[in-house]
């Protein structure tokens, strides 16, 4: 990793480097992956002293000239990671989102040190299987929890769903559990335990609909030739299109399911600050 004092000026932003605001650090862009016109991720280099559970977001931006301009992003990188991931919309007025998709390789985001968020397996109630619902860049938190060998300690069967409106757009969520079934150590823990489900809405695709009404008739379940959704052990994190979390939550209320907190645990878990801008 680069000294503060040795790293060049960040030409996504224009700005020299200047002392931040206590708790902000600077890291640097190693790698960036755009998917389509609207979705793209990126790896930067991740302090020692940075630490976060699975699950968890952090404020990150880039510097302007008056301050930094920061949004939420969940770390998609292991815990164990070296580096730092994130996955992200592009959004041609969005504040941050219309100069975070023109960064390079070697300019410089801003992170807060603080992660924080209630996509927790500590906010579940034991279970024995965990759905991952997700939407678009919703399924930036499940890519880090996919990646923790304690995921698939703690459940028997993981379902990863991702929905997304072209067939395009699944492609980071498709990448990452490929990834963890072919992973030296984590394909061993995820054999026989990890299920993916992709669907899309607005182009022909092997499975479509949305997510709630997949589940509500039984689709998704004999699709992946398991039992109906809806035991007292399953347990649920979701995050992404505000619809499909209202409709998954009445859906999850209406058979009894409780939200789970770190005050109480329960049967699911919502994430809610996602990046849109």
């Amino acid at each position: 990793m680069l000294d503060d004092a040795v790293q060049r000026e960040n030409s996504a932003t224009g700005t020299s480097e200047r002392p931040l605001a206590p708790g902000l650090r600077r890291e640097q862009v190693l790698s960036i992956t755009h998917y389509t016109d609207k979705l793209f991720s990126f790896r930067t280099t991740r302090a020692p002293s940075f630490r976060f559970q699975s699950g968890q977001f952090a404020m990150i931006g880039l510097e302007t000239e008056t301050r930094p301009l920061l949004r939420a992003y969940s770390m998609t990188s292991a815990v164990y990671d070296d580096h730092l991931e994130f996955f992200s919309i592009k959004v041609p007025s969005g504040p941050l989102t219309s100069r975070l998709q023109h960064i390079r390789v070697g300019d410089h985001i801003v992170v807060n040190g603080k992660p924080t968020g209630t996509l927790l397996l500590s906010n579940l109630k034991p279970g024995k299987r965990l759905w991952l619902f997700a939407t678009g860049t919703g399924f930036a938190p499940f890519a880090s929890i996919l990646r923790d060998p304690e995921t698939y300690e703690a459940f028997d069967t993981i379902i990863a769903v991702e929905g997304c409106r072209q067939v395009a757009e699944l492609e980071f969520a498709t990448n990452v559990v490929t990834h963890v079934r072919e992973h030296e150590y984590l394909g061993e823990a995820a054999a026989g335990k990890l299920l993916y489900y992709a669907t899309a809405t607005r182009e022909p695709f092997h499975h479509q609909g949305r997510i709630p009404d997949l589940i509500t008739s039984g689709t998704m379940t004999a699709d992946l030739g398991i039992a109906p959704f809806g035991s007292e052990t399953e347990r649920v994190m979701m995050c992404g299109n505000p619809n499909m979390l209202a409709d998954m939550r009445k859906l999850l209320e209406a058979r009894g399911f409780a939200e789970g907190s770190s005050g109480e645990p329960g049967d699911f878990v919502i994430e809610k600050a996602f990046v849109e801008k």
